[in-house]
């Protein structure tokens, strides 16, 4: 690749410097702050794009001039939470065939789920986002434990906990979660609508709860009023509209999509990568294939936003290690007895968090020694209490 020279370095980065509301990639986010993290690459004739979808060793960036196939050659890490992924801010090349990655811009928020296998790896699905929108089809019936897993890996994610840790940039690091309810239009009673809305409201309070359709039109200027100030991102399972949701969004059929299966709800993946798109209001939105595996990933935050009443109850328990099995002075077991929290509520938690700790203490030496303390611990504690309960039988 040939190197710019001084004079057209210097006319690139007074092309590119200006308001942000002026610049040629403000319809895909760009503002002052971005501005700023570029122009140490503006000075060096490189220009900046955003990912707008990501294949195997190349992306599809939008830049100043366009949108350009990139390589991505230059920026492939050891560590996969540093794979280019959709949403991401990048230097690429002017020029050249190929045109390629020189670096990313540190990411503001990223939503991360743990992959499949078994070395205990993070996925980023999706970089510097300002909404999470996790789409529940009302098509089927309402799987809560589903519902609280999506929003607890969300709210981790948007909270920093699933940032780069040393390459985030500063800033509040927190996106907007919203639940928004699709295939509206199937449950044409408003009472039962609003007792499903309720529902999931009471699982994470705070957290807009939001009935869409994509075939009556309900709700869906309210959704693209709240999505048009930022990069969204949709996520949920197949089958539960979030293409549908894209087209409706985008005024035009830019997603494919397919019908969901009559007995469970479910499709095919509609989506197969990870798309970045404008929409028309304002904002650009993100569509994901579908996730069946759900795997949390460092998401002690997230979990204890979503239960936010049964930490509140385990802060009134007797023993500040109380288990919540059968210790006395328990307050979660309490609440449970008198029908104020759901055993399935606090079963969920329960998952949830053993879940997270599993994946924690596959990356953490010092989490994992804990853990192996403890259950030394209460087997130790466990067998005092055999062997004083013979020493009574005798």
């Amino acid at each position: 690749m040939s190197v710019p020279s001084s004079s057209s370095s210097t006319s690139l980065s007074t092309t590119l410097q200006g308001s942000s509301t002026s610049h040629p990639l403000s319809a895909y986010g760009w503002d002052d702050a971005w501005a700023a993290e570029f122009a140490p690459y503006a000075e060096q004739g490189l220009l900046p794009g955003r990912v707008v979808r990501v294949d195997r060793g190349q992306c599809d960036i939008v830049t100043p001039h366009g949108t350009v196939r990139a390589d991505t050659a230059f920026v492939v890490p050891r560590d996969p939470m540093r794979i280019v992924c959709t949403g991401d801010w990048a230097a690429v090349d002017p020029d050249g065939d190929p045109q390629f990655v020189r670096t990313l811009l540190p990411r503001r928020t990223a939503f991360v789920r743990s992959t499949s296998s078994k070395r205990s790896e993070g996925q980023v699905l999706a970089t510097n986002v300002d909404h999470i929108a996790i789409c529940v089809s009302l098509a089927v019936e309402l799987d809560l434990g589903r519902v609280e897993r999506f929003l607890a890996l969300a709210m981790s994610s948007t909270g920093g906990d699933a940032l780069l840790r040393d390459g985030a940039a500063d800033g509040d690091g927190a996106a907007e979660t919203l639940v928004v309810l699709t295939k509206a239009d199937l449950v044409p009673d408003p009472a039962t609508l609003a007792h499903l809305v309720e529902d999931i409201e009471r699982l994470a309070p705070g957290v807009q709860v939001l009935p869409v359709s994509s075939a009556t039109g309900e709700g869906v200027d309210v959704f693209a009023a709240i999505v048009s100030g930022g990069t969204s991102v949709l996520l949920g399972a197949s089958g539960a509209g979030k293409s549908t949701l894209a087209n409706t969004l985008l005024g035009h059929d830019a997603m494919e999509v397919q019908a969901a299966r009559d007995v469970d709800g479910k499709g095919r993946h509609t989506t197969t990568t990870r798309n970045l798109l404008v929409l028309p209001s304002g904002g650009v939105l993100i569509d994901t294939p579908g996730l069946r595996g759900v795997g949390l990933w460092d998401a002690e935050t997230g979990v204890g936003q979503v239960f936010s009443e049964i930490e509140e109850l385990a802060g009134r328990c007797r023993f500040h290690d109380c288990a919540h099995e059968a210790e006395p002075g328990c307050a979660v077991l309490a609440a449970i007895e008198d029908g104020s929290l759901p055993e399935r509520r606090f079963d969920s938690y329960r998952k949830l968090l053993r879940e997270n700790q599993r994946i924690v203490a596959k990356t953490d030496a010092r989490v994992r020694s804990e853990i192996l303390r403890d259950w030394k611990r209460k087997g130790a504690e466990g067998r005092a209490a055999m062997d004083a309960k013979r020493g009574r039988a005798r």
